[in-house]
């Protein structure tokens, strides 16, 4: 599965980046009855101060004027058409989104579902790569006391979540079920040197 492995080795670099980076981060929350969703993004941005294309190497510079390396795989399109002073963009996005299921009595499960889009021929390299989770768990127990669920999931395995608000505590009971879904991706663009 090479496609699968350049998606983990972008993803590293790209996160090692995003993660020591000056990013600009947006966060948001959204609670409604029975649900709750969060998402944030990161980005960061940085100009090609070097291509080599020998050994296919790139030598960025960020914006805190930190300069790193990257080495582009053959599986990126378009590594001819970087340039000197072109800007890289970074953008990392992650999401989760926990719902309740009243009276379960669904199957358990655990999905995972890959995705990997790479930019045209011809044009500037970029694309974008993530991976969505999705989490079905049986509500096995509910501590009112300390505001803990128990979630088991469909290997047998057994969770401990603390519920921060207590009118939501109320509404679990023991034999509903907890869907989360956890969606990250990172997407990279290149735009000329030139173009503002």
């Amino acid at each position: 599965m090479p496609k699968l492995k350049l998606l983990a080795a972008v993803m590293v670099i790209g996160l090692a980046q995003l993660g020591s980076a000056q990013a600009q981060t947006d966060a948001g929350v959204v609670k409604t009855p029975g649900r709750a969703a969060v998402a944030a993004s990161r980005t960061v941005t940085a100009e090609v101060l070097s291509v080599d294309p020998a050994t296919r190497t790139v030598r960025l510079k960020r914006e805190d004027g930190k300069t790193f390396e990257v080495q582009v795989g053959e599986e990126a399109r378009n590594f001819d058409q970087l340039r000197i002073g072109d800007k890289v963009t970074m953008t990392y996005r992650e999401g989760l989104t926990v719902s309740l299921k009243k009276g379960g009595g669904g199957a358990t499960s655990v999905e995972e579902t890959p995705s990997l889009e790479r930019a045209p021929k011809g044009a500037k390299p970029g694309g974008t790569i993530g991976r969505q989770v999705r989490v079905v768990a049986d509500v096995v127990a509910v501590n009112h006391k300390t505001r803990m669920v128990t979630l088991k999931g469909p290997e047998g395995d057994t969770v401990d979540l603390k519920v921060e608000d207590p009118k939501e505590l109320a509404n679990v009971k023991v034999g509903d079920q907890v869907e989360a879904v956890y969606t990250e991706a990172l997407a990279i663009s290149v735009q000329p040197a030139n173009a503002k």
